[in-house]
């Protein structure tokens, strides 16, 4: 490997002796934005079965609504 690289991505790494700050930053941000996914699929999933949920409870209305003759 050449010298002149590693060096070149160690100095990148050292982010100019700002890495104690740039790196966990971006290790807290990574973290927060997949608990957000995490937590907006779970919401998306609850809200679909409740809606289907509901769904299916107006159609069983309206089916028991149609047999019994009404409109």
């Amino acid at each position: 490997m050449d010298r002149g690289f590693s060096e070149s991505v160690s100095a990148f790494l050292d982010m100019g002796g700002y890495a104690a700050f740039v790196w966990p930053s971006f290790a807290i941000t990574a973290v927060v934005l997949v608990g957000m996914l995490v937590a907006s699929l779970r919401w998306l999933r609850s809200t679909e079965a409740a809606l289907a949920a509901l769904q299916a409870e107006r159609g069983a209305k309206r089916g028991a609504g149609e047999a019994a003759g009404e409109a």
